[in-house]
C-alpha cells in the first residue's frame, strides 16, 4: 500500500530531471518544482508512518512541517535564524512569505537524516547514541543544504540572499540555523519514537532513494550551473555517508 506514491515520485523525478537538465521546463510548469518537494515530503511522512505507526508517524510529520514553516516565516519576516533573505514567486503557493513546499522539503530531509543516523549509530549505548544521533542529523541536513542553497540561489533563483559570504554568497548563519533546527527535530524524533520498534524495512530503502535522488538532482543542477566547488564537496560527503550506511545496514 502507498507504493504507488513512491512510483509516481520516481516518474515525476525522471521527467523533472530531463526537463531541468535541458532547461526546457516551460514557465507554466514552474509549479512542478513545488510538487516534486511535496511528493518527497509525503514519502518522508510515509516513512515515519510505516516505521512507527500511523498515529505517531503522522503527528511527528505534521510537527516538522508546521514548525519548519513557522521558523522560515520568522526568518523571512525578521531576518533572524537563517539570515537576511526572501523567497521569489517561482516556488509555488506561500504561507506568510514562505513556500508551502518548504515544510515538506524539511520533512524529506529529516526522514532521510533519521534513517541514516539510526542505522549508523545503532550499536552505541543510549546516551552516546542520543548525542551522536542529534549531531549526525544536524550534519546530514547541512550537507544537503550545501548543495540545495547554492542551486536555489544562483541557478534557479528560488530565493535571494541579501548577505554575502565566501560560500556562494550564503551566510554562515544559514547553515548554523539548519544545523540547530535539524538537531532539534532529531531530538524530538528520539523522544517521539524512543519506545517504538521500527516496523517496515521496505520504506527504509525507499526513503534513502528519495533522499539521495533529491541530493543527486541538485548536484547535477549545480554542475550544469558551474558550481563545481559545491559539487565536489557534497558529492564527497554523499559518497562518505552512503558507503558507511550500506556497510552498516548490511552488517545489521
Amino acid at each position: 500500500m502507498y507504493v504507488w506514491l513512491y512510483r509516481f515520485y520516481l516518474i515525476w523525478f525522471g521527467c523533472g530531471f530531463i526537463l531541468l537538465s535541458f532547461d526546457i521546463l516551460p514557465p507554466y510548469l514552474q509549479w512542478a518544482n513545488a510538487v516534486f518537494l511535496i511528493l518527497a515530503g509525503l514519502l518522508g511522512g510515509l516513512y515515519f508512518h510505516k516505521q512507527y505507526g500511523a498515529k505517531k508517524g503522522i503527528a511527528y510529520s505534521l510537527f516538522v512541517i508546521i514548525i519548519s514553516i513557522a521558523i522560515e516565516h520568522i526568518g523571512v519576516k525578521y531576518q533572524w535564524w537563517f539570515g537576511h533573505y526572501h523567497y521569489t514567486q517561482d516556488f509555488g503557493p506561500m504561507i506568510g512569505g514562505v513556500p508551502f513546499a518548504i515544510g515538506f522539503a524539511w520533512l524529506m530531509v529529516m526522514a532521510g537524516a533519521h534513517e541514516i543516523s539510526r542505522t549508523l549509530l545503532g550499536r552505541f549505548s543510549n546516551l552516546v547514541y542520543l548525542l551522536l544521533f542529534i549531531i549526525t542529523g544536524g550534519l546530514l541536513a547541512v550537507s544537503i543544504d550545501l548543495i540545495l542553497d547554492p542551486v536555489a540561489f544562483h541557478v534557479k533563483n528560488y530565493w535571494v540572499w541579501a548577505q554575502g559570504s565566501f560560500y556562494y554568497g550564503i551566510p554562515f548563519t544559514n547553515f548554523s540555523g539548519w544545523f540547530i533546527l535539524a538537531a532539534f527535530f532529531q531530538l524530538m524524533a528520539h523522544i517521539w519514537f524512543s519506545s517504538d520498534t521500527p516496523k517496515d524495512s521496505g520504506w527504509r530503502t525507499r526513503i534513502i532513494v528519495v533522499y539521495s535522488s533529491t541530493q543527486l538532482l541538485f548536484i547535477w543542477l549545480a554542475f550544469l550551473g558551474g558550481l563545481y566547488g559545491a559539487v565536489l564537496l557534497v558529492t564527497s560527503l554523499m559518497l562518505l555517508w552512503g558507503l558507511v550506511y550500506v556497510k552498516m545496514r548490511n552488517d545489521s
